[in-house]
């Protein structure tokens, strides 16, 4: 099936008791076992099936194989938020004395994940100076445990050259993770470009509304662990919490995700809840609809700023002479997403001004939603970061991130223009003051 229809029907066969045609809301914490055998096999993993929602919930197991179809995953686990994801999805992979290779264009949760928590836990995360692959390749060694990147840039607005960083990752025997978010399944799916483990927050494109936080860690099943045993003991030898079960053996294809949801998801509890994968669920049915939308909406927003002596630059990938086009002609079929970002003649001041007078586009730190939204990265997102680490993620004092929605474009740009009418005269105000 193609992703327009994935999107509404995958991974879901009609209720076969009640015959509902969507998908039902299980809200129940557990599930009755035939016997004490049956209990028994469902907790040895001898056998599929539900035990108890913190593990695994008929409504969200909907949701996984709907999200793996749409990325060509062999299997998928969802979780609390986008974070809990990129947690499990790293330390599945990773532990004490081991690091990870990143490109240094990073979200700043993922940031502050990868600078601090994951250090404090004795996981060094090594920021290469650029998204090339050679820049990443000179910092991998025996101790690497997989290579990072977001396919594009948040809000940095790059494009990673993903069949390259594969093949890098491949080459020196660890996994290539890509966080996927700001591009979605419908314009890119990393793992048709070599990708190994795909991460979604599932609270921006693919629920869409603004509405429920969700997180999601798609596997390839493609990566051979059982050749890279040494590096990666923990799929490929007894793990002593399941009877010495080892995960490649039993699972297969599947061993990556299995351990996830056993070690990670059953014993630390970052649980979706089946309400929020049901609303998640609904989400994605528009998913298709809504990206065509925002990307026809973004392109005239960014010609629009790109044309205006108000505005000081446009960081947008669909222009030919940005640095990425030709990435986004590879990956993304030419088709930009629909988070940019711009600067504000006049600078910090001018852009604070701009960013107060904003009526229809909301003001907050989510993107992906229905709604315009816009966000100062460096008082929000990345507040947390040096001026030297916001450099390095692309970050400028009087950035713009603009996350453009699906409302009519010309009632976008009027607000856009309003607001950068009121960018010039408050600092003109403040300079006669002055």
């Amino acid at each position: 099936m193609k992703s327009e229809t994935i999107a509404i029907h995958g991974g879901y066969e009609t209720d076969p008791t009640t015959k509902a045609v969507a998908v039902p809301i299980y809200q129940t914490v557990a599930y009755e076992f035939d016997s004490a055998d049956h209990g028994a096999a469902l907790f040895n993993l001898e056998i599929g099936g539900f035990r108890y929602s913190r593990i695994s919930n008929p409504t969200t197991a909907v949701l996984e194989r709907r999200i793996a179809q749409l990325e060509g995953g062999v299997d998928a686990l969802c979780v609390a938020s986008g974070q809990a994801a990129l947690s499990y999805a790293i330390l599945n992979l990773a532990g004490m004395g081991h690091n990870i290779v990143s490109v240094p264009q990073l979200y700043g949760t993922t940031y502050t994940l990868f600078g601090h928590i994951l250090p404090s836990q004795g996981i060094s995360v090594r920021f290469a100076a650029s998204d090339s692959a050679d820049a990443i390749e000179k910092l991998i060694d025996d101790n690497t445990r997989a290579v990072f990147c977001e396919s594009v840039g948040n809000p940095a607005g790059n494009i990673c050259d993903i069949e390259s960083l594969a093949q890098v990752a491949e080459r020196n025997g660890v996994p290539l993770v890509v966080d996927n978010t700001v591009a979605t399944p419908i314009l890119l799916r990393p793992i048709d470009y070599g990708a190994h483990i795909v991460v979604h927050s599932l609270t921006k494109f693919l629920g869409g509304h603004g509405t429920t936080l969700g997180g999601a860690v798609v596997d390839s099943g493609r990566f051979a662990w059982k050749d890279h045993a040494r590096r990666f003991r923990q799929f490929n030898e007894p793990d002593a919490s399941y009877h010495g079960l080892v995960y490649t053996d039993h699972f297969g294809a599947h061993a990556y995700i299995a351990r996830a949801r056993s070690v990670f998801q059953r014993t630390t509890g970052a649980i979706l809840s089946p309400l929020s994968s049901f609303l998640l669920l609904q989400g994605i049915e528009t998913v298709a609809l809504r990206v065509e939308r925002h990307v026809h909406n973004a392109r005239r927003v960014a010609e629009f700023l790109r044309d205006d002596p108000r505005v000081e630059w446009v960081n947008y990938a669909g222009f030919p002479d940005h640095p990425h086009h030709a990435l986004a002609q590879k990956y993304l079929g030419g088709r930009a997403c629909s988070l940019l970002t711009f600067g504000v003649f006049g600078g910090l001041e001018a852009g604070k001004a701009f960013y107060d007078a904003l009526r229809l586009i909301k003001r907050l730190v989510n993107m992906g939603d229905a709604k315009s939204l816009a966000c100062h990265p460096a008082s929000t997102t990345h507040r947390q970061m040096s001026a030297e680490e916001h450099a390095r993620a692309g970050v400028k004092p009087e950035m713009i991130r603009l996350s453009i929605g699906i409302e009519h474009v010309d009632d976008i740009i009027a607000d856009l223009d309003q607001a950068l009418a009121a960018s010039q005269a408050r600092p003109a105000a403040l300079r006669a003051a002055e």
